[in-house]
């Protein structure tokens, strides 16, 4: 008797736009601490300033290199003329206020700007300054997470409800039984339920249980809390340093309560600001002064997480002229990897050579880990694990 052939799960269609050019937004209320959080991160090199280049967009958007040891070490193998790492885009948007959903401030627009990215830094000040005054008055981080949290919500319902109208017009005109017609017909059933996740169960869009189906619809509708969402809790440098603050707790208790797994990183800009100005040297000395070991910074660490909340991965290209990390999105085939670089490769795509950043640690050089029977001839199928590094194939 024939063995059963093994039935393959669907692929799991991931929230958002299906690039590998993704952005992320910096959203707050004002005066929380955004704008000079996006000028030191895009001042700062993250400590590699000889060897990456850097490139501001515009004054509002950045690429700011993504730290990763793995990169490191390959430059140190290969010595190369050029160093290319990961990138991430970087945007910083202006303060929301309570009411923009409904066009009070700039909210429109600010609306608009969030739609365009595809993932949020939430900066939420925790720190007490007299001189910068806060646009509600007093200090209250949970006050303004649940500002913004009521506002992408309200916008996204807004954008829902045109939606569901839409989407109920085109079904009242399917009046067959062709699987178009059948599909106009679902979709309705399906922004229903977004409505309603959105609405009586007042919960944001990416913290739905969505069947793969269910994503495509709510990625054409393209909602705001469809986002990831990492908060970034602005402390006075003392706070920081001490490790100690009266609302860390409390902000820690409202992620739990209303946005469950989200991620939640404390850093001090009024630091970030004077570790900017500082040489490598200087940079360590003052960590070890402050008692942060080596590195006193948290800029690393935030872009590294907006990269992964965004579910981007890189895999390598290493050669005497270029050590370079490609970003893709989690999941990508080999062709589509490979059309990262150049549309012909994923046209003409042949295979891929491919080794695990481990194994080349391992044996120290190409030419052992080929001997070990670690280099690996992959085909179209092959989906791209993050730290392979790749030498791809392609016809005439």
């Amino acid at each position: 008797m024939a063995p059963k052939k093994k039935v393959e799960e669907p692929k799991k269609v991931i929230l958002g736009r299906p690039s590998n050019n993704l952005q992320i937004g910096i959203v707050g209320v004002p005066n929380v601490g955004k704008s000079s959080f996006f000028n030191t991160l895009s001042q700062t090199d993250l400590g590699k300033a000889a060897n990456f280049p850097y490139a501001t967009i515009d004054p509002e958007e950045a690429r700011i290199p993504v730290p990763d040891e793995r990169f490191d070490w390959l430059c140190q193998l290969y010595k190369p003329a050029s160093k290319v790492p990961a990138f991430l885009t970087c945007v910083d948007i202006a303060g929301l206020t309570a009411g923009a959903s409904t066009g009070a401030g700039l909210g429109n627009a600010f609306l608009s700007h969030v739609r365009s990215v595809d993932g949020i830094f939430q900066v939420v000040r925790a720190f007490d300054d007299a001189e910068v005054i806060h646009v509600e008055g007093d200090v209250d981080p949970c006050r303004d997470m649940q500002i913004i949290s009521t506002e992408l919500r309200l916008k996204d319902i807004e954008w829902v409800e045109k939606g569901l109208e839409q989407a109920k017009k085109n079904a009242r005109s399917a009046g067959g039984v062709s699987l178009a017609d059948k599909a106009k017909k679902e979709e309705v059933a399906i922004v229903e339920k977004i409505l309603k996740h959105l609405v009586e169960d007042n919960k944001d869009v990416r913290k739905g249980n969505w069947s793969n189906k269910e994503v495509e619809v709510i990625n054409g509708l393209n909602l705001l809390t469809a986002k990831p969402i990492t908060y970034l809790v602005n402390l006075s440098e003392r706070d920081f340093v001490r490790k100690k603050n009266k609302w860390l707790p409390k902000i820690k208790a409202w992620i739990d309560e209303n946005n469950p797994g989200d991620s939640l990183i404390p850093f001090s800009v009024a630091l970030e600001e004077r570790l900017v100005r500082m040489t490598d040297e200087e940079k360590v000395a003052e960590a070890e002064t402050l008692g942060l070991g080596k590195n006193a910074s948290a800029l690393g660490k935030i872009t590294t997480a907006g990269y992964t909340s965004l579910d981007l991965i890189r895999y390598f290209t290493c050669g005497p002229d270029e050590v370079r990390a490609w970003t893709i999105r989690k999941g990508t085939k080999a062709p589509a990897a490979a059309g990262v670089i150049h549309s012909d490769f994923e046209n003409k795509f042949i295979c891929g050579e491919i080794m695990a950043y481990n194994d080349l640690k391992e044996h120290g050089t190409e030419a052992l880990v080929k001997a070990a029977g670690k280099l690996r001839q992959q085909g179209k199928p092959y989906e791209v694990v993050d730290g392979d590094i790749c030498y791809w194939k392609a016809g005439q």
